[in-house]
């Protein structure tokens, strides 16, 4: 894999448009693979800006889809999910770890992606972080919290995702990981990954 680019080039590169995440939720999961997520800190943080590879998401579709948190509707918790495009949504699971999505598809239609897995580059992996493989140990490496729900992933917001034009060799898809609950919904391919990497958080099937 060729080495990330430098804080200063990184920060040379624009965020991803608007125009990205307002597209089919699926479409918007597989090419999420391979990207470079930036976490910004504040001035008084060292490194302001860390980085990591998306390897691992997952889609989720809306109202129709029985393992997505939109499935009853624009609730209090899911609203976020209907729009508009390009802003994350954030929520906790078990009371304790927080779970990172970016919300999709036109303004009023309900979809997200999961980031499940990263691998840590830069100064982060020089700080020895690990894989960041499982969407809560992601959320607590990059210091993501209920804070930044509603962020705006287009800006110079607190996570953004940039395109430093590293293709992935493949993308695999397999079920989604835990929402056995979902009927036929646990069984859709819906998962995306990067085969083999050692950042990927479970088992996968090409």
């Amino acid at each position: 894999m060729p080495p990330v680019a430098s804080p200063a080039s990184l920060g040379r590169l624009a965020p991803l448009p608007r125009a990205f995440f307002a597209r089919d939720t699926v479409t918007v999961a597989r090419e999420l693979c391979g990207k470079l997520l930036l976490r910004r800190h504040t001035a008084r943080t060292s490194p302001p800006v860390v980085t990591a590879r998306i390897v691992e998401v997952e889609a989720y579709l809306g109202e129709r889809d029985a393992a997505s948190h939109a499935r009853r509707g624009p609730t209090p918790r899911a609203a976020i999910m209907f729009g508009p495009p390009g802003h994350l949504y954030v929520y906790l699971i078990y009371g304790m770890y927080h779970c990172m999505n970016f919300v999709t598809e036109a303004d009023g239609v309900a979809g997200a992606v999961l980031i499940r897995a990263a691998e840590p580059l830069g100064d982060l992996a020089s700080a020895g972080a690990r894989a960041l493989s499982g969407p809560g140990k992601l959320c607590t490496a990059l210091g993501v919290t209920l804070s930044e729900k509603g962020a705006d992933l287009t800006s110079d917001g607190p996570v953004a995702v940039v395109d430093d034009g590293w293709p992935p060799p493949r993308i695999a898809a397999s079920p989604r990981i835990g929402v056995a609950y979902a009927g036929r919904w646990s069984r859709r391919r819906l998962r995306f990954y990067i085969p083999g990497h050692p950042a990927v958080s479970g088992r996968g099937e090409a």
